[in-house]
């Protein structure tokens, strides 16, 4: 079972539920922030320490208030995190039910475990717990689970759009990065660029980038 647990959670009824839930597991070893930035900043931390987290727990939506942050979702959290810390477990605990968004925070962000904010969030985090604790096998909550289900049918995005239209005008895959950081675009990282990229030419049946753009092209994508 996990020793070391970050959570990122700005409301404090779901915060209280998880640190319960953790307290169930024997877990007494946690840490809980209301935003992304203190949370990355204790991860990063902990690494310099030798005293690294095994768990991080992150809500997805995060209200803004007074304070500006540089990381503002904890879509953008885990992803840097899982750059920071390639072996860290990550569950997201989100009401978020959209299936591109949970696809791509599992394909993108390769999130240990999905579990949908409700009326079962709370045995879906001891099932989730105890999943990814012992094995690398992967954990979605009921009410999302078709997320996962559709590998068969990739389905073409904005964001894919934007991506295509880049590349067709020239612009590097660095350079898009670099623009999709600084419009907060999800993925905007290196890894989950190339996994995306790698998709659309697997869908699409292109050999390279080139071909890639010539056949969304002659189809009318872009």
């Amino acid at each position: 079972m996990f020793k070391k647990v970050i959570i990122a959670e700005d409301f404090e009824e779901f915060n209280l539920a998880i640190k319960q839930t953790l307290s169930d597991f024997n877990i007494t070893n946690f840490q809980h922030t209301k935003y992304c930035d203190d949370a990355f900043l204790k991860i990063r931390k902990a690494i310099q320490d030798n005293e690294p987290y095994d768990l991080l727990i992150s809500d997805l939506s995060f209200k803004k208030d007074h304070r500006e942050v540089k990381i503002g979702s904890g879509d953008e959290l885990i992803q840097k995190v899982r750059e920071l810390q390639p072996e860290i477990k990550i569950i997201a605990y989100s009401i978020e039910d959209k299936s591109a968004r949970i696809k791509s925070l599992f394909e993108d962000s390769e999130i240990n475990a999905f579990v949908l904010k409700g009326r079962n969030s709370i045995e879906d985090l001891k099932k989730a717990l105890t999943i990814i604790s012992a094995s690398d096998q992967k954990f979605i909550s009921q009410e999302v689970a078709s997320a996962l289900q559709e590998k068969g049918n990739y389905e073409i995005d904005d964001v894919d759009i934007k991506i295509l239209k880049f590349l067709s005008d020239g612009t590097s895959q660095d350079e898009i990065i670099e623009i999709f950081k600084s419009n907060d675009i999800k993925p905007n990282s290196k890894s989950a660029m190339e996994k995306r990229l790698a998709k659309l030419k697997d869908f699409f049946k292109a050999n390279n980038t080139v071909h890639l753009v010539s056949i969304t092209k002659d189809m009318g994508v872009i």
